[in-house]
């Protein structure tokens, strides 16, 4: 096994990468299974910053790069390349959602996300919205599918406003706080906890 401090992503895979990433589509790491080269000293903090040996990457094209060609397998996240895969740390979710556009209103709602480094989702069936809470403190936390098991963490703000687009509706005999999108429900806590 290689040691974190040596393992680097070869410029040629980078170069592969970034040309794939260079047009409307995402890479598609899904179809590349290259040999694990080792864990990089890497990761993304909870609040979405990317940190490499020490130090915040403060090329925002960089951290778009690298967020493109992020692969999720099992609970583990990867950087994948057509010729090699590293492992890296993610504290919470590997994106942050910083806004929220709101299209409609009732069962024709669509809730729209973007994320700090500019992917866009709308949630529906295939991108759900998942509510949890600390089991500790109780604070909240909303995550929202972006792709291929990658979630982002909704920020305090967009969490508000996804709030306030709140409604009850009745699932399997119980009333719940949730949101529409898409035509989608997503229940967030029973109504009478309220």
């Amino acid at each position: 096994m290689t040691s974190q401090n040596s393992v680097n992503l070869s410029s040629g895979g980078l170069e592969q990468a970034k040309k794939a990433a260079s047009g409307k589509d995402l890479p598609p790491v899904h179809l590349w299974n290259p040999p694990f080269c080792g864990d990089l000293d890497m990761q993304i903090k909870r609040d979405g910053t990317w940190i490499h040996e020490g130090g915040q990457i403060n090329r925002p094209e960089m951290v778009k790069l690298f967020s493109s060609i992020l692969k999720k397998e099992g609970d583990a996240y990867f950087l994948v390349t057509p010729v090699e895969k590293v492992g890296l740390t993610v504290e919470d979710a590997p994106f942050v959602a910083v806004d929220l556009d709101v299209f409609g209103a009732g069962d024709t709602q669509a809730l729209v996300f973007t994320t700090l480094v500019d992917d866009v989702v709308t949630a529906d069936a295939n991108h759900p919205i998942r509510f949890t809470s600390d089991p500790d403190t109780q604070e909240p936390s909303v995550y929202v599918m972006v792709r291929a098991g990658l979630e982002a963490r909704l920020d305090r703000k967009s969490f508000y406003r996804l709030i306030d687009c709140g409604t009850e509706q009745d699932v399997d005999g119980t009333a719940m706080f949730g949101v529409m999108s898409a035509g989608a429900f997503f229940a967030m806590i029973p109504a009478d906890a309220l």
